[in-house]
Parts: C-alpha cells; sequence; structure tokens
C-alpha cells in the first residue's frame, strides 16, 4: 500500500465507498476513452498544441484513476482482509446488489482493456509519425551503398 491507512469506518461504509469509487470509476474511463480517440485524431491532424493539452488531461485523469484504485484496494482490506479479492468483496453483498455490482466490475473491466488498447493504439501512431519525421529530416541510412 501507499504507507496511508484508512480511517476507522464502519464495514458498511467502507462497502459504500469502495462500490462509489467503481462508479466514479467506470465515468472517469469513460471520459479517458473520449480523451483517448481526442489524442487519435489529434495525432492524425498532426495538432501538436491540442496533442499536448489532451495529454495533460489524460495525465491528470490517470491520475485521478490510480488514487481510486489504490483507496479501493485499501477499502477492500478493510472488508475481506489482506490479499482481497473483488470475488471476496462480492460475496459480502445481499444478492440483489450482487448482480448490479458485477456487473458494475464487468464494464469496468472491460473499459480499462479498452483503455490499454486505445493508449497502445495511440502510442503507436505517434511512435510512427515520429519515426517518419526522423526520416525525413535526416534521411534514411543507407542499407546499400550506391553503385
Amino acid at each position: 500500500m501507499n504507507g496511508k491507512t484508512v480511517p476507522a469506518l464502519s464495514r458498511q461504509e467502507a462497502m459504500q465507498q469502495l462500490l462509489q469509487g467503481v462508479a466514479d470509476d467506470k465515468a472517469g474511463y469513460a471520459r479517458l476513452l473520449e480523451l483517448l480517440d481526442e489524442q487519435f485524431d489529434a495525432a492524425i491532424r498532426h495538432q501538436r498544441e491540442r496533442l499536448g493539452s489532451i495529454a495533460a488531461a489524460i495525465g491528470t485523469l490517470v491520475d485521478t484513476l490510480e488514487s481510486r484504485r489504490a483507496r479501493r484496494v485499501e477499502l477492500a482490506t478493510v472488508l475481506a482482509g489482506p490479499a482481497p479479492t473483488m470475488a471476496a468483496i462480492f460475496a459480502l453483498l445481499r444478492p440483489e446488489s450482487r448482480a448490479r455490482v458485477q456487473e458494475d466490475w464487468a464494464a469496468l473491466e472491460q473499459m480499462v482493456g479498452a483503455a490499454k488498447a486505445g493508449g497502445k493504439r495511440n502510442g503507436d501512431l505517434l511512435a510512427e509519425q515520429y519515426t517518419i519525421m526522423q526520416r525525413v529530416l535526416h534521411g534514411e541510412d543507407q542499407l546499400y551503398e550506391p553503385v
């Protein structure tokens, strides 16, 4: 963990905060996916200033998401003990709440995967653009000597 301690919370408060964090992360990842699409569009259009502002927004959002993830781990540890799993958290819920939370968690996991794929797509595009620009500016290394 990050050395912070979770203030004394009732189990109900810890669960409410954990579930609210999942809901907040769903909204956060929806925004991250939008930003990644905007970043891709800006990269295709070679909009350097726009890329910079989008990158700053992505950085801030990723920091927030990471902070919430760390908090979720702390809360899950309060609820389910050391090395908690979401399955253990789900087991603590009433059946009527459990299905909804499991759906939310599955949706969040899917969004995380989509964000990773979008980040890789954007990184690959930007790397390719950089490589092309280097070739244009500095020429391409000759593999064969002219005859």
